[in-house]
């Protein structure tokens, strides 16, 4: 026994599974031996060899708490959640106050979406290690999601105070203080932003978009998410044909098949694909609700899979099964996201669509739909996927999207009768301390002006109250629109006179909204993918001369249309005519161009080609 623990302690676990299952056979009841081969076996990758090592522990002594808790590790490892979180629980009932099977009961809780029997289940680890950073973390995210900003910004920070270097709780505390537009705190995080996911912990790309405009650190967040997360060894690779499918088969995945931006964008493109050149396969794995959006969606594919039931490898398999040639993932690195799936290479070519606005960092995905506004070739190395150039714009449109006729006033808005109505129907956590300079630099220039917001919650409201005040601004003229059901919220765009583009992350569908219910936007084009989208729409729509290079054009373009009503009613005008003419609400257009960029992506893969830059021509 002894030169066995001399093996493990030396790495040296095939040694130790020879030598140890000799010694099993010797000693088939020895729980210690099962316990040890099992850990091993685990490290290996081997998890059905660990799951019988286990089993068999716990089977010669069920009252070792360790034995249930090694079990649910390896249940954990094998997708078996619901055995898992068993095994945890006997676990716990052995050994009361362990902290870090507290821990495990909670994470699957949380994965389960048992909220509030998770939250109990972090408190437990917190009460009985204090210096949990990972659990005081987690239990912010959860108070989050129960509208506790408050008491998740207090985890965070006690996070923070035990390990400042722990990187996710520094993202989460930075991302709750933007949605609640708190910028004295964002300050005080600032010499953290340029380092949080590019040294220490990995964190989640997207939260970093907006708070730096830098494809490269952009790009290295992405990886190094990916090479901590999926690590899965990949299904084996299938036969090339020999011949050319007559129909490629075309995977889209995605959570959002539902009442959401994704849908409102790409519904015309599902119903607009060419049936006799694709087979359309949609595999959900998000909410199945009953919506509008969601029967339009169905109605308009060949094959729609709900495979929310499904682990990660049952549904990369039965992807493979339906012989897919090309794998669209349209949620990258946004909440919900199963990219689990794509690591498991269910099709030969797989692609980056629409979802996350950067690149994913992995090398399961081989190209990026784009658009040379988007990603100039001089921007190409913050990719790690070929870019497939579109001849217009990367995004999808709906040019059937119904604008409500119902009659619609400023009045009924809380908006002045002929007072300048300035307008950023973005997120709040895109908004920064220097974009609201500008802002309420333009409304002490414009006389009578407001600026029209989304409603978010209070803390914004009284944030950004406080902050046109510090700036001389009366905060009455800060107006809040509540939320309306889509063809009302477009119809009222025609209400406002100008549109202000965030910077580090602009109005993405939110620009699309408003160019479709004729609402010009002014917008500054920056570097990131996310900092470039509204400049690729203006484009596609012929309007460049609302594109500016800097905060100063910006501020200066959106003063001389606030102040020359001749030239914004020209601009608007403009944008009015050629709303039906040009490529960006061109939906059968730009379906022909993606089809393009999908089978150009594909012939590659036939002919033995690596992936490389694809430009699609009109």
């Amino acid at each position: 026994m002894d030169e066995l623990l001399r093996l493990q302690r030396s790495g040296l676990d095939r040694e130790v599974i020879e030598a140890g299952s000799q010694l099993a056979e010797e000693y088939p009841d020895s729980a210690f031996l099962q316990q040890l081969l099992g850990i091993t076996h685990a490290r290996l990758g081997e998890v059905e060899e660990a799951l019988a090592r286990f089993r068999r522990a716990v089977a010669i002594t069920p009252g070792d708490a360790e034995a249930h808790h090694n079990l649910g590790s390896a249940l954990t490892r094998a997708g078996q959640y619901d055995a898992a979180l068993t095994a945890y629980m006997e676990a716990s009932a052995r050994r009361p106050g362990h902290a870090p099977t507290h821990f495990a009961i909670a994470e699957l809780l949380r994965r389960a979406r048992r909220i509030d029997a998770a939250i109990d289940q972090y408190r437990a680890v917190i009460r009985f290690d204090p210096g949990h950073a990972i659990a005081l973390n987690n239990l912010g995210n959860l108070l989050q999601q129960r509208g506790r900003p408050e008491d998740a910004l207090d985890c965070y920070r006690r996070a923070l105070a035990i390990a400042p270097g722990y990187a996710p709780a520094r993202t989460h505390k930075l991302n709750l203080e933007a949605h609640g537009c708190d910028w004295d705190g964002l300050a005080a995080d600032a010499t953290w932003i340029p380092r949080v996911g590019i040294e220490g912990h990995a964190v989640a790309p997207f939260m970093m978009l907006a708070r730096e405009d830098d494809p490269t650190r952009h790009r290295i967040r992405s990886e190094r998410l990916i090479a901590e997360r999926y690590r899965a060894t990949p299904l084996p690779a299938a036969p090339r044909p020999a011949q050319m499918p007559e129909r490629l088969r075309i995977g889209y995945f995605s959570a959002d098949i539902h009442d959401h931006a994704t849908m409102y964008l790409t519904a015309r493109m599902f119903e607009l694909h060419d049936r006799e050149r694709f087979a359309i396969h949609v595999y959900s794995y998000g909410p199945a609700r009953d919506d509008a959006m969601r029967r339009r969606l169905t109605s308009a594919v060949e094959t729609f899979r709900d495979i929310r039931g499904l682990s990660d490898r049952e549904a990369a398999e039965l992807a493979r099964r339906d012989g897919i040639d090309v794998a669209v993932d349209l949620k990258g690195h946004t909440t919900g996201a199963r990219l689990g799936i794509l690591a498991l290479r269910p099709a030969p070519v797989q692609i980056n669509y629409l979802g996350y606005p950067g690149t994913i960092g992995a090398d399961f995905i081989d190209y990026i739909i784009a658009d040379p506004v988007l990603i100039p070739e001089r921007l190409r190395d913050a990719y790690t996927e070929k870019v497939i150039s579109l001849p217009d714009s990367y995004m999808a449109n709906d040019d059937r999207r119904p604008i409500s006729a119902a009659p619609q006033s400023r009045a009924a808005m809380g908006l002045p009768e002929n007072g300048f109505v300035f307008t950023s129907f973005n997120n709040s956590f895109k908004l920064s301390a220097e974009l609201f300079d500008i802002w309420m630099r333009l409304l002490g220039q414009v006389e009578d002006s407001v600026l029209w917001l989304f409603r978010a919650n209070g803390q914004v409201e009284a944030n950004l109250a406080k902050e046109a005040a510090k700036r001389g601004i009366d905060p009455a003229r800060l107006i809040f629109a509540d939320r309306l059901p889509q063809a009302e919220h477009l119809a009222r765009q025609r209400l406002a006179d100008l549109f202000l583009d965030s910077f580090n992350f602009n109005a993405h569908t939110t620009a699309s909204d408003a160019l479709w219910g004729g609402l010009p936007i002014v917008t500054k084009q920056g570097e990131s993918f996310a900092a470039r989208v509204a400049a690729s729409l203006l484009t596609a729509i012929g309007l460049p001369e609302l594109i500016t290079q800097s905060a100063a054009d910006y501020e200066a373009l959106a003063l001389a249309l606030a102040t020359n009503r001749d030239r914004l009613a020209a601009i608007r005008a403009k944008l009015d005519a050629q709303r039906l003419t040009t490529p960006l609400f061109d939906s059968a257009r730009f379906t022909r161009n993606i089809e393009a960029g999908y089978v150009a992506a594909y012939q590659r893969y036939f002919a033995g080609q690596p992936p490389e830059h694809i430009r699609i021509t009109p």
